[in-house]
């Protein structure tokens, strides 16, 4: 502590915690000047899983870039992945074995992007053997970048950050999505919202889970579920938690691995009863 302010995260020129922070900026800034200037929307999994020019653009960008630094480092985008459950899994599973794997999201809250609704972010994580040690999400509309490394905490520009305190469900505010998958994964976590609905402080369902993650870790919301998500939708996510004092499993409570889909992630305090009820509710989506 400095004047009774944390101290600035201190981070090397080419440290992969550089690269993925200097990315994630440069693409959400890019990307933000694209705001209404969309020319074509195509849908992918579903007519509510759209995909534009700037998720394209932005990946690219964020490609590029990673490249640059890391020619021999593997990247998984959500854009080079074909839609739909199936084709996530069997991506991640061709990339599992490789050593350094750069987890990319482009835009995660498209469909927010694309009506000028401002809660959307640029998700990038690199695991090491499969297992996540950096992970940063950035928010261009409000220029908020939440930073992790493995062992090392987890900060928001420069602070500390840290998961709630609330202790039960009653006194929560937790988050959820409504997947793209209509037939599968969206009716089970209907299920997980009226079950919890009547027992926490209130829900929010805000559309991107990569920022819904990162506000578990600076506590403003006590916790997150959904159902089919991918693991570029978490694997940022998932680190900045862990770093920030909170617990990210499964939704039937097993430890988190990058092929987790149905993910559950709490202040920890509040992680056996969320989970207990959504067991209860039939909404663990196993």
């Amino acid at each position: 502590m400095v004047n009774g302010e944390a101290e600035p995260f201190v981070i090397g020129s080419k440290s992969f915690t550089a690269v993925a922070i200097n990315t994630a900026a440069k693409a959400g800034q890019w990307i933000k000047t694209k705001l209404g200037d969309i020319n074509r929307i195509d849908t992918k999994f579903s007519s509510q899983d759209l995909v534009t020019e700037v998720d394209k653009g932005s990946e690219k960008l964020i490609r590029n870039l990673i490249m640059t630094h890391f020619p021999n480092h593997s990247i998984l985008g959500e854009e080079g992945v074909e839609p739909g459950p199936e084709a996530s899994a069997k991506a991640l599973q061709a990339m599992s074995d490789e050593e350094y794997l750069w987890i990319v999201d482009p835009i995660d809250g498209t469909t927010n992007f694309v009506h000028g609704f401002p809660f959307y972010s640029v998700s990038i994580a690199l695991a090491h053997k499969g297992e996540v040690i950096v992970g940063v999400v950035y928010d261009p509309s409000r220029d908020e970048l939440f930073v992790a490394e493995k062992g090392k905490g987890a900060y928001m520009h420069g602070k500390k950050t840290e998961v709630s305190t609330e202790e039960k469900l009653e006194v929560s505010l937790v988050a959820t999505g409504f997947p793209a998958d209509r037939q599968g994964a969206l009716v089970v976590n209907l299920k997980g919202v009226q079950a919890l609905s009547p027992k926490v402080r209130n829900l929010r369902v805000a559309g991107s889970a990569a920022l819904h993650l990162a506000y578990v870790a600076a506590g403003r919301l006590s916790g997150f579920w959904e159902i089919g998500l991918n693991s570029w939708d978490i694997a940022a996510g998932a680190l900045l938690i862990q770093e920030s004092g909170g617990q990210v499993t499964d939704t039937e409570g097993k430890p988190y691995s990058l092929a987790v889909r149905n993910i559950l992630a709490t202040n920890g305090k509040i992680h056996e009863e969320l989970q207990q009820e959504l067991t209860a509710a039939e909404a663990t989506g196993f």
